[in-house]
């Protein structure tokens, strides 16, 4: 975590805000070029070594979980939706721009493994579920159960993975 410097997490914060809407909101287009630049400026300002192999690792599961679903039938998005695979691509830039936030804005969140599965269990349906309401895309009834057990979790092996990896003041990747 940036300890003595919290503007670095607010603009973590801020980066990942913005590319979020810029996703749901301006769709595939938008948001790559606003999703792509956050994560661009992440890399080059606040990224430690080795960072980028994560921000890699969550577009793949990106693609496979949320390709799933759809596959699956627990997205239908609006015809018009640019797609890499089964997924559009504005829902598929999300997973690598969550993931500017792991050595960032949520180190914190790590170390309270019990906190990381139940913000995952709410706050990522809670997520999708505005993110679909925004965007038009409608979700099958049992999508958002099914993602609050596959955030709950991502977020507790996070929890397990990087809060025993954490020491005071930096994050060691791996």
């Amino acid at each position: 975590m940036s300890r003595g410097r919290p503007w670095r997490l607010i603009a973590n914060l801020a980066g990942f805000q913005l590319g979020w809407f810029a996703c749901v909101l301006g769709g595939s287009l938008v948001g790559l070029a606003v999703a792509g630049g956050v994560i661009l400026a992440h890399l080059r300002w606040q990224a430690r070594p080795g960072e980028g192999r994560w921000l890699a690792g969550f577009a793949l599961l990106g693609l496979a979980v949320d390709g799933g679903l759809t596959l699956a039938g627990g997205f239908r998005f609006p015809p018009d939706s640019l797609a890499l695979g089964p997924l559009p691509l504005w829902l598929w830039l999300l997973w690598p721009l969550f993931a500017t936030l792991l050595h960032h804005s949520l180190a914190w969140l790590w170390r309270h493994p019990w906190l990381a599965v139940a913000g995952g269990a709410t706050s990522g349906p809670l997520s999708y579920y505005a993110g679909a309401r925004l965007a038009d895309v409608a979700l099958a009834p049992w999508l958002l159960a099914t993602e609050a057990l596959v955030w709950a979790a991502l977020c507790g092996w996070l929890g397990h993975r990087l809060g025993r990896r954490l020491v005071v003041g930096r994050s060691r990747l791996g």
